[in-house]
């Protein structure tokens, strides 16, 4: 006969493992229940070159006036070499740029949120932007292992209207929850961070600090309050179909098409038109900078139909 202590211990482990069941339950469905908002569109694509030659070369230069961009680098001082090639590189294409620090460093120069966690710190930093961009209305956050090409990321918003409600990048799914996974770098608009902004205030459905029993990543957290205000996650994709954003770097990614289309590689790797490469070392970033900004044949021409002025009084390449 089963003694009372062990029918004890099995209740409880039962009972341990209920919880955890429903709180995995919790944590990736959590999304699920939107505010009765259609999804209009999971792929997005810019605008295509037919389209851009109907235009006047005024209402050209009109287009890449408005399309203004404020980046959000997320940094810790265990990051100093990489935060430091960041401000050194793709941010100086940004119209704005603001590092955001778990705390101080006398190296550089950020906005101290005075916050270890790091889904908390992402919320203030989001807050802060939102209060200070101005009248840039996209906003990209990324972390500073992650590289950037502003100018194509302004191509692929160019047409989208910041008014309605964009969150874009390299989608995953996770159960019922699609969401932009962070080290790719994540596009919000400025009705997105509206919505966003106002989520925060509801502890029940956007918490501040997760109700789980394990730590949920704040690329989840982050999609789960904005599945809530009505806002999903897109991937960006060039006219062919591949993805602008990427999780790996760049030579991973061409070491992985060489194993997988040896006679293809280039071409199956990754778009003319990527936006970022994540998982990138400081040197790295140092050599991508130069192949994309300085390095140029001379005489040939790039037939582009528009040009993205450099912020004013920047010190880009």
């Amino acid at each position: 006969m089963m003694s009372e202590g062990s029918s004890f211990m099995k209740g409880m482990i039962l009972g341990g493992i209920f919880c955890l069941v429903m709180s995995f339950f919790e944590t990736f469905n959590s999304g699920t229940h939107s505010e009765g908002h259609e999804h209009l569109h999971h792929h997005l694509k810019p605008v295509s070159k037919d389209e851009l030659q109907k235009l006047s070369e005024s209402q050209m230069s009109d287009w890449t006036l408005q399309v203004r961009v404020y980046c959000l680098i997320m940094v810790t001082p265990k990051l100093l070499v990489h935060w430091a090639t960041a401000n050194d590189t793709w941010s100086k294409h940004c119209d704005k740029s603001v590092f955001y620090t778990s705390e101080s460093s006398k190296a550089l120069e950020a906005v101290d949120l005075q916050e270890q966690d790091e889904w908390a710190r992402l919320r203030k930093a989001i807050k802060h932007a939102y209060e200070n961009a101005g009248d840039l209305r996209w906003f990209f956050v990324a972390r500073p292992t992650t590289f950037a090409i502003i100018e194509n990321l302004k191509y692929l918003v160019l047409d989208k209207d910041p008014s309605q409600p964009f969150y874009i990048g390299h989608t995953e799914k996770s159960g019922e929850l699609d969401y932009v996974e962070y080290d790719s770098g994540i596009v919000l608009s400025y009705e997105a961070m509206r919505r966003l902004i106002g989520m925060f205030k509801d502890e029940d459905r956007c918490p501040e600090r997760g109700h789980a029993l394990w730590k949920t990543p704040e690329e989840k957290q982050l999609a789960t309050c904005l599945k809530y205000s009505g806002v999903f996650a897109e991937n960006g994709e060039d006219a062919q179909g591949k993805g602008l954003f990427n999780k790996k770097s760049v030579s991973s990614l061409i070491s992985d098409s060489m194993g997988q289309n040896p006679a293809d590689a280039v071409e199956a790797c990754c778009s003319d038109m990527a936006i970022t490469f994540a998982g990138m070392s400081p040197s790295q970033m140092q050599v991508l900078m130069y192949g994309v900004y300085r390095l140029r044949p001379y005489g040939h021409d790039f037939h582009d139909s528009l040009t993205f002025l450099p912020p004013k009084d920047s010190d880009n390449d």
